[in-house]
């Protein structure tokens, strides 16, 4: 699969994800190029083995791993025993409405929550969810916002970000909608996204 990882990360995004999850079209496998340390790198895994995600961020160096799964905050717990220096983010999808109960567990086992689309995939589904759920949010956990955001969405997204329930929100997390195909990003349309959100280039 063709990736330009390299010209995205010239972008100086905050984050840079890798899915390591064989069922998905972006599978990320082998070498990788050089990637400056400013931009931490994350590594996107469902429901794998403890082991294969402590490989993985020893392979790869990985700064942060995000849990697309159905992980426990038992799992949360021994992975963060394991790789201490590693921060987690637990994605939690959401439809129309959200238990937020459901996050009461994870509180003290992850640093990040991550709120995505529910689909039939684990995330990239290219749609977004009713962002009006997170005036119920009950944490002070800083959260990524996900879930088919893209240059569309410009306008809601500054509205969000006035709102109350986005103190909270630490990053907006951008995929399916910047693709040119699976795993090859638009850099041009990436560049207008910083651009329009008023980001460093």
């Amino acid at each position: 699969m063709k990736k330009n990882t390299s010209e995205i990360a010239n972008l100086k995004p905050d984050y840079l994800g890798f899915i390591f999850w064989d069922k998905s079209k972006r599978h990320f496998s082998g070498p990788m190029k050089p990637i400056p340390h400013t931009v931490k790198k994350v590594g996107v895994f469902v429901d794998a083995s403890i082991e294969t995600v402590v490989a993985r961020i020893q392979d790869y160096d990985l700064l942060l791993v995000q849990l697309h799964g159905s992980e426990s905050p038992e799992y949360c717990a021994q992975l963060k025993a394991k790789v201490k220096q590693v921060q987690i983010i637990k994605v939690f999808s959401i439809k129309n409405d959200f238990d937020f109960d459901a996050l009461k567990p994870y509180e003290s086992v992850c640093d990040f929550y991550l709120f995505d689309t529910k689909g039939e995939l684990p995330g990239g589904n290219g749609y977004a969810f009713d962002w009006g759920v997170l005036k119920e949010y009950p944490s002070t956990k800083p959260y990524f916002l996900s879930g088919g955001i893209g240059l569309n969405e410009i306008d809601s997204l500054k509205e969000f970000m006035k709102r109350p329930e986005a103190k909270y929100c630490h990053a907006i997390d951008v995929n399916s909608k910047f693709e040119i195909e699976p795993g090859f990003k638009d850099v041009e349309k990436v560049k207008e996204f910083k651009k329009e959100l008023g980001l460093k280039q």
